[in-house]
């Protein structure tokens, strides 16, 4: 008769699981429920940006130094996200560990999957907001093109 070992407990996986259980829910808060730090209107800061534009460009005209850049100081929702990338990456960790210690496969495939969940839905956020911010500041370019012609070119076939 042979005997076998019995499977360890699969502490390191439900570790991450529940880590991952977290991690996702703190995704969806900060997506959510976010952002918690005071913010301008929209319009506000449609404006300024529109005025930067037109002072970068006049700047370049004129051939005089564009400033350096400023540090932004940190808010609350930047280390809510920092906080959900390290329980999403240390659930990714932990699920890998438990598979690497022979635990119960499904709770480190669990601890993975919502490390994996998290991080997925932070990357598919920011490529949306990217694209929106992208088209954005095209469609100020295009409406400052009349005031900028020459400097923008044939960029608008003008």
């Amino acid at each position: 008769m042979t005997s076998t070992a019995p499977a360890p407990a699969a502490t390191l996986g439900w570790l991450g699981f529940a880590t991952g259980a977290a991690a996702l829910i703190l995704t969806l808060v900060v997506f959510w429920a976010g952002p918690f730090a005071p913010q301008q209107a929209a319009g506000v800061s449609l404006g300024e940006l529109a005025a930067d534009i037109a002072k970068s460009a006049a700047r370049s005209v004129a051939g005089q130094p564009q400033p350096g850049p400023v540090a932004q100081p940190r808010t609350i929702d930047d280390y809510l996200e920092i906080g959900v990338a390290l329980l999403a990456g240390l659930a990714i960790i932990l699920g890998v560990a438990s598979f690497v210690r022979h635990e119960r496969k499904r709770a480190a495939l669990s601890g993975i999957a919502l490390g994996g969940l998290a991080v997925g839905i932070q990357i598919f956020a920011w490529s949306i907001m990217m694209i929106v911010g992208a088209l954005v500041i095209f469609g100020i370019m295009a409406a400052l093109r009349d005031t900028f012609g020459d400097i923008f070119g044939g960029l608008f076939g003008g």
